[in-house]
């Protein structure tokens, strides 16, 4: 009967004195880069002033006047925007097809199906990207070659990367293969979770399998499906590794999203500040991007 006052007085603390070493190593590890990134947005450094090691003048908001000014860096934002958007939804229909795919399979292909998705998550994506290369390579690509088997259909020596609509078909299919497994296992995962019954029941009562999805199936999986949709929609927001990789560490202005625009500006214009700038507006509009997400899982939260 008789606790440790002080231990009852302590209690409430336990949870955050847990989370504290947590939240201490993301404010050093994020944190100080991230102070440093927006200050320099708000200076206007050039190499005389990284190798001579003086502090950059103050410029205030000119960065920012520069590139919100800059029809391109608009041009950049909307391709950012709508890859975001194909990326997305490509991966979450995909996703939650295979989920789907899973649930019907024998158990024995279920794994088999499981174990293919775990090695295609665990592929660096420097590797997913040469391969990708290779299968649309110009010369001894395996997509070039099948597709001119077909009737009337001659890509010999076809580059795909010379039309940027057609590159980006090759890079967003590089971004769905690496992003497919994370979706399809956590699909899977929810719709493990619904018991059976309530399909059988609804499936006695009359309803067709596809009404059956719609209001049995879909709305116990939602919470899930809106958590890694919000998630993808961030990771894809910010793409650079597949298409640094895809254009050989030197794309074309065509090929520019806002984590490439950022990195070109930085360090192969040399326009530091610019490139912090950029950068920061990228972080306000992912941080946009998380309220949503927290939004729309206290929502779900008080629906359930």
């Amino acid at each position: 009967m008789s606790a440790d006052p002080a231990g009852r007085r302590l209690r409430p603390l336990l949870p955050y004195l847990l989370i504290a070493p947590a939240l201490l190593a993301l404010l050093v590890v994020l944190g100080y880069p991230l102070v440093d990134m927006v200050t320099l947005a708000f200076q206007d450094m050039t190499r005389k002033e990284l190798f001579s090691g003086t502090a950059p003048p103050w410029a205030g908001l000119g960065q920012f006047r520069a590139i919100l000014g800059d029809g391109f860096f608009w041009t950049v934002t909307a391709r950012t925007a709508l890859f975001t958007l194909v990326c997305v939804t490509l991966t979450m229909v995909l996703g939650l097809l295979t989920a789907l795919l899973m649930r019907l399979v024998s158990p024995w292909v279920r794994a088999v199906l499981a174990g293919i998705l775990v090695a295609v998550w665990a592929m660096p994506v420097m590797v997913a990207a040469a391969i990708f290369r290779w299968l649309f390579d110009a010369d001894y690509g395996v997509v070039n070659w099948l597709l001119s088997t077909l009737p009337g259909l001659d890509l010999a020596r076809h580059n795909w990367f010379t039309d940027p609509l057609q590159g980006f078909a090759v890079i967003t299919a590089v971004v769905v293969w690496g992003a497919l497994p994370f979706a399809a296992i956590s699909l899977h995962a929810a719709l493990a979770q619904i018991p059976p019954e309530l399909e059988e029941a609804a499936l006695i009562d009359g309803a067709r399998p596809s009404q059956v999805f719609r209001y049995v199936t879909f709305p116990a999986i939602k919470p899930l499906f809106v958590m890694v949709t919000t998630l993808m929609s961030i990771w894809d927001f910010g793409v650079f590794n597949q298409i640094w990789l895809m254009r050989g560490g030197q794309p074309e202005r065509e090929y520019y999203l806002l984590g490439v625009y950022s990195f070109i500006e930085s360090f192969a214009v040399n326009r530091y500040s610019a490139g912090a700038a950029i950068a920061l507006v990228t972080v306000v509009l992912l941080l946009a991007g998380a309220v949503l997400y927290l939004r729309q899982m206290l929502r779900l939260g008080e629906v359930e």
